[in-house]
């Protein structure tokens, strides 16, 4: 089980006295550092995560304000707190300009120092939290809580409540759409983890040529058009869990990166050789067979074993399809909440037609066709004359259909028999098809 971890604070004063003052103010409740000096202090931040700096303006070999300079520089988060007897307006003000959170003057008294640092911890608190809301606020589903009761999701439901309480790796595995990310989110919030980041890396969407900088972060310099420094996502997660969403998109050299860290939770920034250490939760996800791709050595095995600890198999609608009427009144509540519009439900014979269909691209597919016929069906039932030919009536024959429709019909049995013949596995199917992976995908909107 996860404790919460006690903030770092680096004390960097050349007096004794100072240093033991600190010490023992502040040990019952922080981790504390102690530095005599710039060098010791700057090899000592290297070395550390810290999270806030109780900083003298005279230190024996660099100016306080100089070494205040270079702690934002590596961390533009880190809060610093001046400490020191020098009882200048000038200083303190440029103090305040490069970043100073506080400027407080010696002697000071004990309360006083306690409530600037819980303050001041606060802060950065907040401040991560944000950070971290801004890149995930699109990600936000319109629903927060998975919806089903099929034997099968039941079973999902005791294995996440058994390996929440751990901290060991999870692999989520299922086709598109059956609700991957919303298995890692229930893992994360009844974790001891949930009141920590939960932070999204979704491997696909990321350029391979950015991904580092996305997940490592950079410093001001590391690149052409690296302006400033900025803190990657695993330093966002930092006590959260990390979902690692499509991580069968990585190549391998990316791989082994990964994996160095999964295995020692630490990493540098690009452009930096701080070493920054990370305790987080590792969730990743894939729609394809891992276990195939390291037999094709598309996956490396090593990467592999890690990171399948605790295995996550999501069934696909059509394989529980006792939940599709629960799931349509479901997402028919919603958007008819979310239009503003008088209550809909579907007829009894809609209900039945919609629970025959595959469903190909599963809970997503459904959901988003709920939503198109809340907003243009325009009375209270949704009726089976409503809902498109070939989930009206499965039985309906090719040739009672315009020839694009027959088409386009027989298509989509087609391929929804060959994908259930192959379990899913969408590369065997594409061969069964004999047409490329990819446009398989595009035609079964296989979107992450």
């Amino acid at each position: 089980m996860t404790s919460k971890k006690k903030a770092t604070i680096l004390v960097v004063d050349d007096e004794a006295g100072i240093r033991k003052s600190f010490n023992m103010i502040l040990k019952e409740e922080y981790h504390i550092l102690n530095a005599s000096s710039g060098s010791e202090a700057v090899d000592l931040y290297k070395s550390h995560a810290v999270d806030l700096v109780l900083l003298d303006i005279l230190l024996p070999d660099v100016g306080g304000l100089n070494l205040l300079e270079k702690f934002k520089e590596i961390d533009p988060a880190v809060e610093v707190i001046m400490v020191t007897a020098v009882k200048e307006v000038p200083i303190a003000v440029k103090a305040i300009k490069l970043g100073a959170y506080e400027y407080i003057m010696k002697p000071f008294t004990v309360d006083d120092i306690v409530a600037v640092i819980q303050r001041a911890l606060e802060k950065r608190s907040m401040l991560q939290e944000i950070t971290y809301l801004k890149t995930e606020l699109e990600r936000i589903r319109p629903f927060e809580h998975m919806v089903g009761e099929d034997p099968k999701m039941k079973k999902v439901y005791d294995f996440i409540s058994t390996i929440s309480q751990s901290d060991g790796t999870v692999l989520i595995q299922g086709e598109s759409g059956t609700g991957k990310e919303l298995v890692a989110r229930a893992l994360h919030n009844r974790s001891p983890r949930k009141r920590e980041p939960f932070v999204v890396v979704n491997c696909a969407a990321i350029p391979l040529t950015l991904m580092e900088s996305e997940i490592f972060g950079y410093n001001k310099g590391a690149f052409t058009g690296a302006l400033s420094t900025r803190i990657g996502k695993l330093e966002m997660a930092n006590k959260g869990s990390v979902f690692l969403d499509d991580i069968d998109s990585l190549d391998l050299k990316m791989q082994a990166k990964l994996l160095r860290i999964i295995q020692e939770r630490e990493f540098e920034r690009l452009g930096s050789n701080k070493v920054i250490r990370v305790d987080v939760r590792f969730i990743a996800a894939s729609n394809k067979n891992l276990a195939e791709l390291v037999e094709n050595g598309e996956f490396r095995d090593d990467l592999f074993y890690r990171i399948n600890v605790f295995p996550i198999k999501i069934p696909p609608l059509r394989e529980r399809r006792t939940d599709i009427p629960l799931l349509l009144e479901h997402f028919t509540n919603l958007y008819v909440k979310q239009a503003g519009k008088n209550k809909k439900r579907f007829s009894e014979d809609a209900v039945h037609a919609l629970t025959d269909y595959d469903w190909p691209g599963n809970v997503r597919e459904l959901q988003n066709f709920v939503e198109r016929l809340v907003t243009i069906t325009k009375d209270p039932v949704i009726q089976v004359k409503d809902l498109p030919p070939l989930m009206g009536n499965r039985k309906t024959e090719i040739k009672d259909l315009p020839l694009k429709d027959a088409i386009s019909a027989f298509e989509k049995r087609y391929i929804a028999e060959v994908l259930e013949d192959t379990g899913g596995n969408k590369t065997r199917a594409a061969e069964k098809l004999g047409i490329h992976r990819n446009t398989l995908l595009t035609k079964t909107q296989d979107k992450d």
